[in-house]
């Protein structure tokens, strides 16, 4: 079942970009179909199928600039780090918005995340492998 709390428990299990299949995994369980995540105030928004959504904003974030001008060079490259254990998620957003991206969006049902500029332009996508 989709919860706030149970969200928040699963987010707070990752640290680094190594620990998203693991969340991918467990927010699908709950019923969770997409994901968004707003770079510049890092506000998650969870749709479950019936198009409910959940709001989850962190305690902690302060607001990031967007960089107007993307790219998906500067977004692979944070990308890499960050899958690698080598960022924290906060250190990852930072990298996210001086590569340009406004939010990213996370489709449980293609298992696909996509990284989206201010002009909702595609920079990167991924598929996500759970192991």
């Amino acid at each position: 079942m989709v919860t706030i709390e149970n969200i928040r428990a699963a987010e707070s299990k990752i640290k680094t970009g190594a620990d998203f299949p693991q969340f991918i995994k467990e927010i699908k369980e709950m019923g969770v179909k997409r994901n968004d995540v707003y770079v510049s105030n890092g506000l998650s928004i969870y749709f479950d199928d019936e198009d409910n959504a959940q709001q989850v904003s962190p305690d902690e974030y302060p607001t990031l600039t967007i960089n107007i001008e993307s790219s998906s060079d500067k977004l692979a490259h944070a990308l890499k780090m960050h899958q690698q254990g080598e960022t924290d998620y906060f250190t990852f957003c930072k990298q996210a918005a001086d590569a340009g991206v406004e939010k990213w969006v996370t489709d449980l049902d293609d298992m696909t995340c996509t990284y989206l500029d201010t002009e909702g332009n595609e920079l990167v996508k991924e598929t996500i492998t759970i192991v």
